[in-house]
């Protein structure tokens, strides 16, 4: 349940989509190494079963997409069967089909904004009548909602309806949950899919970032405690861009060692 003073896992029932491998994993891990019940949806099921063997009994992992509806109303009413209640649902879930370059099909556009954007609605209002006082819904969105790269619609679009779903929800469950989005940046996942690998970033690749450094899952899983917390009981309808300051930066051709290079890179 929600503490006084900070987010008690002790006993917190936490939900988490697309748990099993990066900022996902980073999160489930945080709230599950801190004793709170963890309910993992993933497809990636050798990642899954794994992080569940690590936190025994405190992490259910439950295999299916969150794309498909009757996985959904599965894994729902197994988490309700198994915790009773939800203290935080984390919509984590989501991937890339590309876009308009890579002629990413309907059916392939469509798919995404069912990950990224029907998922947490709907899983959301499964769970409405199931969250306990002081519940919070995190929505991850990422800053690619309000910048782009060439190619990425499909994404995009699906980060930019997750973002206007937050301050949706959080007026229409007012008093009863609050729901925040957190914005990442460039978030370094390599660690959290493979246990071995590290990161291989260049100097340019770190001080292009006024902080120094790429951004890591333990910056987003951070946030997302605090916005569950007692201490965060006035912020509702919010985005929190962590991007290490990178969209408040402004870049112009010859200024600080910044070139443009058309049709190239920088």
């Amino acid at each position: 349940m929600i503490g006084e003073d900070s987010m008690n896992t002790t006993r917190c029932v936490c939900v988490v989509t697309g748990g099993a491998n990066g900022i996902g994993r980073c999160i489930a891990e945080s709230f599950a190494s801190d004793g709170a019940f963890v309910a993992v949806i993933d497809m990636d099921r050798e990642a899954g079963e794994l992080l569940a063997q690590r936190f025994d009994g405190l992490v259910f992992y439950f295999p299916g997409d969150v794309a498909e509806k009757a996985t959904l109303d599965r894994f729902a009413t197994e988490v309700l069967k198994r915790f009773g209640a939800v203290d935080v649902l984390v919509n984590n879930a989501c991937l890339s089909r590309k876009g308009i370059l890579s002629n990413c099909s309907y059916d392939d556009f469509l798919y995404v904004q069912q990950v990224g954007v029907a998922a947490p609605y709907y899983l959301t209002n499964l769970f409405r009548d199931h969250f306990t006082p002081g519940a919070s819904v995190i929505n991850i969105a990422s800053t690619r909602a309000f910048m782009s790269q060439a190619d990425t619609e499909s994404y995009t679009a699906a980060k930019g309806g997750i973002s206007a779903l937050t301050h949706a929800l959080s007026v229409s469950l007012a008093g009863h949950v609050r729901v925040n989005s957190i914005s990442p940046g460039w978030i370094e996942t390599a660690p959290y899919h493979e246990p071995s690998a590290g990161p291989v970033h260049s100097t340019e690749d770190q001080l292009q970032h006024p902080v120094g450094r790429v951004g890591t899952p333990l910056d987003i899983a951070s946030a997302v405690r605090f916005l569950c917390s007692e201490d965060a009981s006035f912020i509702t309808g919010q985005n929190l861009t962590i991007d290490g300051g990178m969209t408040t930066q402004m870049i112009y051709h010859g200024d600080r060692g910044w070139v443009y290079r058309p049709g190239g890179t920088r």
